[in-house]
């Protein structure tokens, strides 16, 4: 969440050198500050450190580093002086060295000069200048960096005017956005998180830029695009980013089952609501509840088998029949497209989606047996099923909106007196399989899960309590039915 600006911002404006010593305060600087000295390496924090300190914002944990010359090397130096002697990670393929010291993470690379082919986004690297450098960051906004050098230091070097840009809330990309986006099609990404994350607005440039481009980020992997959406669907207001990647027409190539939500159809006066700004609201109102990414992943995917089952009925208007049995199955293909965990997580998505509409259809009648049922099959995830169906709540009519969230109240209530009752929620029924061999004299058999399904299904009907004497008459009512007799 990016703060009010403060009178910090404007200071940062007017008391370049003054100001950014501040940023510069932490102990680690002045290590990496005398290690730079004794190496005579020229040395600057970068990027997003020195972003989201003129922001205002939570000092980061993560720092960029780059020296000109050999970032291994620097960060080698760093560690032979630090208390804490901390272990080196270096990374040779990308001249790259990390280490870890109170809990920063910080990253020393070489500053470098980079070119690209036209079917990958991994650039051929050569050594380079600082301007070299500053001149391959995606966004002038990320550009900036503060001098480590004694001859200036905590100096701001902002050659593409990111300080303004900031002020401005303007994402722009430091050169030709044509050549920044065709190059790492994943900058365009980042674009519009940033934007989503921040609420800036991007050039409108750069923004066009990336919808000449959209079609480059098929050849990133799927890894990298799911963390960006992420951190897209994270943001304080997830709809500001969803929008764009559909303007832009990324959406099409990352979540195509999202891009077919969009649009109305009009038969015979008839017509539905758009299903992708619905979404995009759902997705806002959760927003504002929860942090739960998988929940948030629900709201986004909820109301994709709408598409695939859309119909007109010539006495009732359009219909949307098992939308969310089907959207709970696609929701397995997408996870499996963009590579991310067949897991508990998706199984977690899949019930959300599937269960979706459950308590609407409970809230026009609040019976018992339906919440008991709801319970049961709910579990654990109860509340925040119920927390994606109050956000599904779009309606601009206050009076609707009122009573559709006084009925869920009533849901609510009715799911808290129901369970303090019956205890349903995850319950076992008080018969086991092995109880039922050893009265009936049995092996394993149909019969057993005969019987136990039908006392779990009287328990849930509120035929007989969720007790073991109760349950255990009933086994053997309904095991006479079927022909057993009980062994003496």
């Amino acid at each position: 969440m990016i703060l009010e600006r403060s009178s910090t911002f404007e200071n940062n404006m007017s008391e370049p050198v003054q100001t950014y010593k501040q940023a510069i305060s932490q102990p680690i600087f002045d290590y990496i500050a005398s290690a730079a000295s004794a190496l005579d390496t020229e040395t600057y924090v970068i990027g997003g450190f020195v972003r989201d300190f003129i922001l205002d914002k939570e000092r980061s944990k993560d720092i960029d580093i780059v020296a000109v010359g050999s970032g291994i090397d620097l960060a080698n130096e760093v560690a032979k002086i630090l208390p804490t002697r901390p272990k080196v990670q270096i990374f040779k393929n990308y001249g790259t060295a990390m280490l870890r010291f109170n809990e920063l993470e910080v990253e020393f690379v070489g500053a470098r000069k980079e070119s690209y082919v036209s079917h990958s986004r991994n650039p051929m690297v050569d050594k380079g200048t600082l301007k070299d450098d500053q001149d391959r960051r995606d966004f002038t906004i990320n550009a900036m960096a503060i001098s480590l050098n004694k001859s200036d230091y905590g100096a701001l070097l902002d050659p593409f005017e990111g300080l303004t840009d900031l002020k401005n809330k303007v994402i722009k990309t430091p050169l030709d956005p044509d050549i920044t986006f065709s190059d790492d099609p994943l900058r365009m990404m980042r674009a519009i998180r940033f934007s989503s994350q921040l609420n800036f607005k991007i050039e409108k440039k750069s923004l066009d830029s990336i919808g000449k481009n959209a079609k480059r980020i098929q050849i990133v992997s799927p890894e990298r695009v799911v963390d960006e959406l992420h951190k897209i669907i994270l943001s304080e207001q997830p709809s500001i980013g969803l929008k764009l990647l559909y303007d832009t027409g990324i959406l099409d190539f990352i979540l195509p089952e999202l891009s077919d939500l969009k649009g109305v159809e009009q038969i015979k006066g008839q017509k539905h609501k758009d299903n992708f700004y619905h979404t995009l609201q759902v997705v806002d109102n959760i927003a504002r509840k929860t942090d739960n990414l998988w929940l948030r992943w629900a709201a986004l995917l909820h109301d994709i088998g709408k598409a695939p089952t859309k119909k007109f009925d010539k006495k009732v208007g359009w219909t949307f029949h098992g939308h969310e049995f089907v959207g709970s199955k696609m929701v397995k293909k997408i996870f499996i497209r963009l590579k991310m965990p067949l897991n508990e997580k998706m199984k977690y998505v899949q019930k959300i989606v599937m269960m979706s509409s459950r308590p609407v259809i409970l809230a026009d009648n609040v019976t018992d047996s339906a919440v008991r049922r709801l319970i049961f099959d709910a579990g654990d995830d109860l509340d925040d099923l119920m927390t994606h169906c109050e956000a599904d709540i779009t309606t601009k009519n206050p009076v609707k909106e009122k009573q559709y969230l006084n009925n869920f109240k009533l849901v609510r209530q009715k799911i808290k007196e129901v369970e303090a009752r019956d205890h349903v929620r995850n319950f076992q029924p008080p018969i086991s399989g092995e109880l039922i061999m050893e009265t009936f004299n049995l092996k394993p058999c149909k019969e057993i899960g005969t019987i136990k399904d039908a006392i779990k299904e009287a328990i849930l009907e509120g035929d007989i309590a969720n007790d073991f004497n109760e349950a255990y008459q009933f086994m053997l009512d309904k095991a006479a039915a079927i022909g057993l007799k009980k062994q003496a």
